[in-house]
């Protein structure tokens, strides 16, 4: 349930709502806005549907919530939410993109990466350390000493770190490194690491599942918020589907459904999204004109050679051209890199 309070409700008004809440059991989640204050209800349904309201002084109406997700929804939440991850905004007017190589393979490497990107107008730098596979033969990347490089350099060139968390006994050495904890597709539904996330105090990207449903989707997001943690950023990265020519099929319809359903930011991959570099560009555009707040995108300073998704990973040269692009859509779209 939501409570709209009259834009004339005065401070004792809504405090007394949520004294009010608290007594009978019950949990209020305050939303202020330019014209009213909208106060969420959260925790057992019993209560919840007992609960008699609409008559208490500054009430204008009450509203039932169908949805599992409350602290997620645009319901609760109607102003767009904009996290602010180390100093920069995701969400609102800016576009945010976050650059760099899938793993991190070597300090020369990760520098060149870093510096091309940060050349090109990323803010974040992107890399993995702890790097989940299909395969249990495929390179799993670098571990400590991966976050130590990414730390490193990222620094260097005044750049903010998101890499993957895969673990939950891994989030307060992952955190000592990393501004942005990078929640992958297969752990969408770890649901043990994301109510562990909730007691985090860093932000979280948190990317779509395979071939997880929107619902779903915003439904893990939940457990996060539930938790405590409301710095959630949504990514979506494609979906599996009967296609083959592509890695997955990225769903750009996502990021309205999410905008229209939700709050929180949305990111963009549309690396992992095709699986091919000569796709990467296009998708990117068309990403940004859907609304998308920010992008993450793989670039590597020799893909060719890349010891791990190579194949939809573009070259500085394509990443320069590629902002350049967002740079002139973004500007028809009324906002800015």
């Amino acid at each position: 349930m939501i409570i709209v309070m009259k834009p004339n409700a005065t401070k004792e008004n809504i405090h007394g709502m949520v004294k009010h809440l608290e007594k009978v059991g019950l949990k209020a989640h305050l939303s202020t806005g330019e014209d009213c204050t909208i106060i969420g209800v959260i925790g057992d349904r019993k209560k919840i549907a007992g609960l008699e309201v609409g008559m208490m002084d500054g009430v204008e109406k009450t509203v039932r919530i169908t949805e599992k997700y409350k602290l997620v929804s645009r319901n609760f939440h109607p102003e767009d939410t904009i996290v602010d991850v180390a100093g920069v905004k995701v969400g609102g007017n800016a576009i945010v993109v976050m650059a760099g190589p899938c793993s991190v393979e070597s300090e020369e490497q990760l520098r060149e990466a870093a510096r091309a990107v940060k050349a090109g107008g990323a803010r974040f730098l992107r890399g993995g350390a702890f790097k989940p596979r299909t395969s249990p033969y495929d390179f799993q990347g670098l571990a400590d000493t991966g976050l130590k490089m990414l730390r490193k350099i990222a620094d260097e060139e005044g750049l903010r770190v998101v890499t993957e968390i895969v673990d939950k006994d891994d989030i307060d050495l992952v955190g000592a490194y990393t501004d942005l904890y990078q929640v992958g597709a297969r752990n969408m539904q770890n649901f043990q690491l994301l109510k562990a996330l909730g007691k985090a105090k860093k932000p979280v990207m948190l990317k779509r599942g395979l071939s997880a449903t929107i619902s779903e989707w915003l439904n893990a997001a939940e457990y996060i918020m539930a938790g405590g943690n409301e710095n959630v950023i949504f990514c979506e990265r494609g979906i599996r589907t009967y296609e083959t020519f592509t890695r997955n099929t990225l769903d750009l319809s996502a990021v309205v459904a999410v905008k229209e359903l939700s709050h929180l930011p949305v990111v963009v991959d549309p690396s992992h999204g095709t699986g091919r570099w000569q796709m990467v560009r296009p998708m990117a555009r068309a990403a940004v004109a859907s609304g998308c707040d920010g992008l993450i995108i793989e670039v590597h300073p020799h893909p060719e050679a890349a010891l791990s998704d190579g194949d939809q990973s573009l070259t500085p040269k394509n990443f320069n051209a590629l902002m350049e692009e967002l740079g002139a859509i973004a500007t028809v779209m009324g906002r800015k890199l």
